[in-house]
């Protein structure tokens, strides 16, 4: 009769490691795209990776973000989210806008679409009306046009010129705080990067304060007519 076979402390712990080591190694070679919905489950200490699911139905907004609201639906506090003003489900940003920025945001149930808009590396243009503090001289304007010096490196060439409508919007509510004796000025940037609170830093950089920031148009996708905190659902032709 064969004796059963003993392991010690040591081996048994050698061989419980062996098993999970491999799977730990296959988690760090998968990758996961940006705004992918792919996850992965285990199946014979295998990881599997499900494939990515895309909705049946792609919804595609188009929403005109106030002053002071968050671009995202959870709760923070007692400030304004997107879950205030959209009552659609499953759809969520396609990048963000700063909270004290207003203007174009686009959202969606599609993973792929997000990746497209909002990625970086996918060049998106994104044009922004810019009220500053004072008149821009034209080597300002050239500056922001070549590129500016920002403490996480220089900013790529931008689209820059002065608004011909110097009253473009209605006033902000709550209004902006304006300096006496000093004039303000609307200029248009067009940028196709998305560095944190880029176009801000690229005017204060140049001797220009914002004052107040709306963004116009992603893409080909304009904001129109759309009223602050409107939203309409288009057909996302062209992506």
């Amino acid at each position: 009769m064969k004796k059963p076979r003993s392991f010690s402390k040591a081996s048994s712990h050698r061989v419980s490691k062996s098993r999970k080591t491999p799977v730990k190694q296959q988690l760090k070679k998968k990758s996961v795209k940006p705004n992918s919905v792919t996850n992965y489950y285990f199946k014979k200490n295998k990881v599997v990776e499900r494939k990515q699911i895309e909705p049946e139905e792609t919804r595609f907004i188009l929403f005109n973000k106030p002053y002071q609201v968050l671009s995202q639906f959870s709760a923070s506090d007692d400030k304004k989210t997107l879950a205030n003003f959209i009552d659609i489900p499953e759809v969520y940003p396609a990048g963000r806008l700063d909270f004290d920025s207003e203007g174009l945001l686009i959202l969606t149930n599609n993973g792929r679409l997000q990746h497209r808009i909002a990625h970086p590396d996918q060049k998106f243009a994104k044009t922004y009306a810019v009220q500053v503090e004072g008149v821009p001289t034209e080597a300002q304007l050239k500056e922001l046009q070549n590129g500016v010096r920002l403490k996480d490196g220089l900013t790529k060439p931008a689209k820059v010129k002065i608004m011909e409508n110097q009253n473009p919007f209605p006033d902000r509510v709550p209004p902006i705080r304006f300096r006496k004796n000093v004039t303000e000025t609307w200029i248009q940037i067009s940028i196709a990067e998305g560095r944190n609170r880029q176009v801000r830093r690229m005017t204060a950089a140049v001797g220009l304060p914002t004052l107040r920031l709306i963004r116009t148009s992603v893409g080909h996708f304009q904001l129109d007519q759309l009223q602050p905190g409107e939203f309409k659902e288009v057909i996302p032709e062209g992506l």
